[in-house]
């Protein structure tokens, strides 16, 4: 995976353009989220893509935990820092957007960098439909059709060793869950990291929803459609 290709670096500070973003996570992540659209008025940069760059920028460790703590808009230079245990992205207004807890064995195979990225961010793609929609059904609720949130809140990966270069994620439905208080909800998407057969790692993407409503199967299905017709439309560059 050519990371590089989704933004600009110049001595350690790092721009995403719209464009950028949109194209990463269109046809790379497969995520019609409209806050990556390059129209979207509330827009951000995706934070698998922030993942990636963080990945290769650094390296794979044992066990990191990614915490996104402000939205990166195509107006955002963030600073990378020299590389140590605690990582915490910020500008140069000091104002932070995200922390990363990395220790453990750390491995700088391109080979496994490459593959965990991909399989990462294709497995995070999948979350809408196929995932949160069927937890939205359980819990009697849905998103705002007319102003969908979905934010990223936090994601982390435990590997038991560093001994491999593929590996697949593979969703573990018993531990994905999803809490709601009134308008607000929470998701813990869970994983398993698989590589030839063995466990290799978990891991669990958690994510933030607002402005929910009760559960209207008719309006969720126009959702679905207005989704995948955006993905029909999409010209991958």
């Amino acid at each position: 995976m050519t990371v590089a290709a989704y933004f600009r670096q110049q001595d350690n500070q790092i721009l995403i353009s719209r464009q950028q973003a949109s194209d990463f996570a269109k046809s790379v992540a497969d995520d019609f989220n409209p806050l990556h659209d390059i129209t979207a008025k509330r827009f951000c940069v995706p934070g698998d893509l922030l993942f990636a760059i963080v990945l290769n920028q650094y390296g794979v460790t044992s066990h990191m935990h990614f915490s996104f703590t402000g939205m990166v808009t195509d107006e955002v230079s963030l600073i990378l820092p020299e590389a140590s245990a605690q990582l915490t992205l910020a500008d140069r207004n000091d104002k932070q957007y995200l922390s990363i807890e990395r220790t453990g064995a750390c491995s700088r195979k391109q080979q496994l960098i490459d593959n965990l990225t991909r399989s990462y961010v294709a497995f995070s793609g999948q979350t809408f439909p196929h995932v949160l929609v069927p937890l939205l059904q359980h819990n009697n609720t849905m998103i705002n059709p007319d102003r969908p949130m979905v934010m990223y809140q936090s994601m982390l990966i435990d590997l038991k060793h560093l001994d491999f270069n593929e590996v697949e994620l593979e969703l573990d439905n018993e531990r994905t869950v999803m809490t709601v208080e009134g308008k607000r909800g929470k998701v813990c998407l869970a994983f398993t990291l698989l590589s030839g057969g063995e466990v290799v790692g978990r891991g669990e993407k958690h994510m933030l929803l607002s402005g929910l409503r009760a559960f209207e199967q008719t309006v969720i299905d126009g959702i679905i459609e207005n989704y995948n017709q955006w993905k029909r439309d999409h010209q991958p560059v």
